[in-house]
C-alpha cells in the first residue's frame, strides 16, 4: 500500500463545492497527484420542488452547486466536467424510490445513489467522455485498504466516529472499493475545516452542510394521486381509528401526522400493509424487536457468508448507535438473520443494515422484516 499511496496518480474527485470534497481534492493535489474534478448533474425540472436556498443532492438549486464547484475547481486550477446523469437518476434512484414506498418499505436513496450513481455510472460516463484518470476520490469519510494475504478490498470506519459515513457506502462492490481513495478517512471534520481557513477558503468553511435527497422530506411529490389512495388506519387488534393519506407518507415509528386523537397514550407506526393499503398503530413498546431479517447482501470485507453464527455489531440506520448482536445465515443462504442482545426500536423494512467488526464493514443488506 505504500507504494501505491506514493506513486502519482491522476485522480478524479467528486467536486460539489462543499468543504470536505474541496479540501479532498487540495490534499490530493498537495501530495503531487494530477486532479481532475467530476460533478454529476441530475436534476432535470420535472418535479415540482420549490428551491429553498441549501445545497442538497437534488433539486432546483443543483445549477448553483454546479457553479460553485466550478468556481472551486478553477481555485485549485484544476479541469472541471460536468457529466449529465438525469435520465439515470431517474430510473436507477427516484424509481427505485417510488417503488419501495408503494411496497410499504422505507429506503435509503442516498446508499442507492452511492452504490449505482456516483461510484458507478458517473465513472462510466465520465470515461465514456474521454476524461481518463486512475482513481476516483470523495470527500466521504471512511477508509479503504487491502488485506494483505487475500488482496480483498475492506471499508473501514473513519477515525472521526460522529462523521463516520461507512453506513452509506455499504453497497460497494469489490470493483468500486478497489479504484477510490477517501482522503478524509482519517480526519476530524474540524481539521478540515481548518485546513480550508489556512489556505484562504473561509467562504467554503463556513458554508452549511448540504442535505440528502430531497430537503423538504415531503415525498409526496414523487407521485401521482392515484398511487396515493387514502386507506385505514387500525391498530394492533384490527379496530380501525381512523383513515391515511397514502401510505407512501408514513414509515414506522412516526408518531406525528397520524390525525387520531382521543387516545390515552401516543400511537406510533408499527407497520405498513402494502396488500391491503393499510397502516397499523400501536404502543411505542411495539416498536422495539430482538431480531431482523435481511436480504440481498453485499458481504464487503468477508469473502462470503460466516458459516456459523457470527458475533458482530448491526447498524440499522445512518443515527443509529449500532447494537450487539449475532447473524446467521438463513435456509435459503441469501437471507441473513440478526438476533440482538437487546431489542431495536424502528427496525424498519427497505432501510439498509450494516454489520461491523469494531471498525471493520463485513458487509449489509436490505432488510426484509
Amino acid at each position: 500500500m505504500s507504494h501505491q499511496k506514493s506513486k502519482k496518480l491522476t485522480i478524479a474527485v467528486g467536486l460539489s463545492g462543499g468543504v470536505d470534497s474541496s479540501v479532498a481534492a487540495w490534499l490530493l493535489k498537495q501530495q503531487g497527484h494530477t486532479v481532475i474534478g467530476l460533478t454529476m448533474q441530475i436534476w432535470d425540472g420535472s418535479l415540482p420542488l420549490a428551491d429553498e436556498g441549501r445545497s442538497g443532492c437534488y433539486g432546483p438549486g443543483e445549477p448553483r452547486d454546479i457553479e460553485a464547484a466550478r468556481e472551486l475547481a478553477a481555485r485549485l486550477d484544476i479541469p472541471h466536467h460536468v457529466v449529465p446523469l438525469a435520465p439515470e437518476y431517474a430510473t436507477e434512484v427516484l424509481d427505485y424510490f417510488r417503488e419501495e414506498y408503494r411496497a410499504g418499505r422505507t429506503p435509503n436513496p442516498c446508499v442507492r445513489c452511492n452504490r449505482t450513481m456516483k461510484f458507478g455510472l458517473l465513472l462510466d460516463r465520465a470515461r465514456a467522455m474521454g476524461i481518463t484518470f486512475d482513481k476516483f476520490a470523495t470527500g466521504h469519510y471512511a477508509r479503504v485498504d487491502q488485506e494483505s494475504v487475500s488482496g480483498r478490498w475492506q471499508l473501514r470506519r473513519a477515525l472521526d466516529p460522529a462523521k463516520d459515513q461507512t453506513y452509506f457506502l455499504s453497497r460497494l462492490s469489490q470493483i468500486q472499493l478497489s479504484q477510490v481513495l477517501f482522503p478524509l478517512g482519517g480526519m476530524t471534520k474540524p481539521e478540515v475545516k481548518a485546513i480550508a481557513r489556512e489556505i484562504g477558503w473561509d467562504d467554503v468553511a463556513d458554508k452549511p452542510e448540504s442535505q440528502n435527497f430531497i430537503e423538504s422530506k415531503d415525498y409526496g411529490v414523487l407521485f401521482s394521486d392515484q398511487e396515493q389512495p387514502p386507506g385505514p388506519i387500525v391498530d394492533t387488534k384490527g379496530t380501525v381509528l381512523g383513515q391515511h393519506r397514502g401510505i407512501v407518507h408514513y414509515t414506522v415509528g412516526q408518531r406525528k401526522g397520524l390525525g387520531i386523537g382521543g387516545t390515552a397514550d401516543p400511537l406510533y407506526v408499527i407497520r405498513l400493509d402494502a396488500c391491503s393499503n393499510t397502516i397499523v398503530v400501536g404502543a411505542h413498546s411495539d416498536l422495539y424487536s430482538i431480531r431482523l431479517s435481511a436480504m440481498d447482501m453485499n458481504w464487503v470485507s468477508l469473502a462470503a457468508p460466516p458459516p456459523e453464527p457470527m458475533r458482530i455489531q448491526a447498524k440499522i440506520r445512518q443515527q443509529h448507535k449500532e447494537a450487539q448482536g449475532i447473524i446467521q445465515v438463513g435456509s435459503d443462504s441469501g437471507r441473513v438473520e440478526t438476533i440482538f442482545n437487546e431489542p431495536q426500536m424502528s427496525i424498519t423494512p427497505g432501510q439498509v443494515v450494516v454489520y461491523y467488526d469494531n471498525d471493520l464493514v463485513l458487509g449489509s443488506g436490505i432488510i426484509s422484516h
